[in-house]
């Protein structure tokens, strides 16, 4: 997840905010609703499945919707709001989500299915932190247990990410800052970019270093230049009018490009990888070896895998009772009996040309 996770073009630019140290919360209970919805990871297991059928895309999508949402205020499910009473822009605004979310429609099928059959019960959080396991089974991760007693978030704002989220532009030191200030440590730092075995990114999210890399080389030299020149064929050179939606998307891994395994690591290992972000983990000297190990164990990985997506879900939830909620819709809080809301119209930012885009997107995430 780690770096796919790692969309954001408006990012590049922003000053950093303060960064907010998180917690991992106890609190949370394996069977939470064995006794109130004792179906409800087998709803939600089923749900998955089901469309994963369809769309094997499923899978990546759903786990960084789960990556992004812990991330920045901990697992609330804030970044299924579409809109949040204060007025802010949600987190769902922000170019690091917008139209690169995928899997929205998943958790509102299992939302609504778990309404009708348990109303009020299970919250959007737990949901999404039971999707993204299952996602993870899906791809080929052994299964693992998911703790839960989450309560959703009341709030959603976009302005919570711009320096403190992960970019594709970002080196080992930066990352590490980043993932420490969320409690989490290089190990999982290296661990969870594995996630990048499933699913891929649009070509302006690494067109920097096959186009214009540097004064001296129009391509990054630490790619395998036979690679360079594939991605070269699939993703044109950028032009100012280009559509960002209409990019062309590489898998991340050509060999195993479906199934969530340590293909990635071996990928990394011979210069075949895509974001900058990714390519470090391999260069720098403190995250390498583990990139080697992983690259030659693969249940390894998926053990840690499956770990450090535990950790994740239990970073900053809400458990106590006076304390957030459990809403009957993902994308909107509950409202208060006899209160209504004006609807919240937001300001869209226009549309960016290509060559903007990635001036924002590459060039300044390369300050570390």
């Amino acid at each position: 997840m780690a770096t796919l996770l790692l969309v954001s073009l408006l990012l590049a630019t922003a000053p950093r905010l303060a960064v907010v140290e998180a917690v991992v919360v106890e609190g949370l209970t394996v069977g939470f609703y064995n006794r109130t919805c004792p179906e409800a990871e087998q709803v939600v297991r089923d749900v998955v499945t089901n469309d994963y059928g369809m769309d094997h895309t499923i899978a990546p999508g759903l786990i960084r919707i789960f990556f992004h949402d812990c991330f920045i205020t901990g697992c609330d499910a804030s970044i299924l709001l579409d809109e949040s009473p204060s007025g802010d822009v949600p987190e769902k605004e922000s170019s690091a989500n917008g139209f690169t979310l995928h899997g929205l429609q998943t958790i509102d099928v299992a939302k609504a299915s778990l309404e009708a059959m348990c109303p009020r019960t299970v919250s959007c959080s737990d949901i999404l932190s039971f999707a993204a396991r299952d996602a993870a089974v899906a791809a080929g991760l052994p299964s693992y247990e998911v703790p839960a007693g989450r309560r959703d978030g009341t709030h959603s704002r976009m302005d919570d990410l711009p320096g403190n989220f992960p970019v594709p532009g970002h080196t080992v030191p930066r990352l590490t800052e980043l993932f420490a200030s969320r409690g989490l440590s290089q190990q999982d730092l290296v661990t969870l970019s594995g996630a990048h075995s499933i699913g891929g990114a649009h070509c302006f999210m690494f067109s920097n270093r096959i186009y214009g890399f540097s004064k001296t080389a129009d391509i990054d030299p630490s790619l395998d230049p036979a690679f360079a020149q594939r991605l070269r064929k699939i993703c044109p050179r950028p032009k100012p009018d280009d559509i960002p939606q209409q990019a062309p998307k590489v898998n991340f891994d050509e060999r195993t490009g479906e199934k969530l395994d340590n293909a990635y690591y071996q990928e990394l290992l011979a210069r075949r990888s895509l974001l900058t972000s990714d390519n470090t983990l391999a260069l720098d000297p403190q995250t390498r070896p583990l990139v080697e190990q992983y690259a030659k164990d693969d249940a390894l990985f998926q053990q840690r895998f499956g770990e450090a997506m535990q950790k994740v879900s239990k970073l900053d939830v809400i458990v106590k009772k006076n304390k957030g909620q459990i809403r009957r819709d993902c994308r909107m809080v509950n409202k208060a009996r006899g209160v209504r809301w004006m609807p919240i119209h937001f300001l869209k930012p226009p549309k960016h040309p290509m060559l903007q885009m990635i001036n924002w997107f590459i060039r300044g995430f390369q300050q570390d």
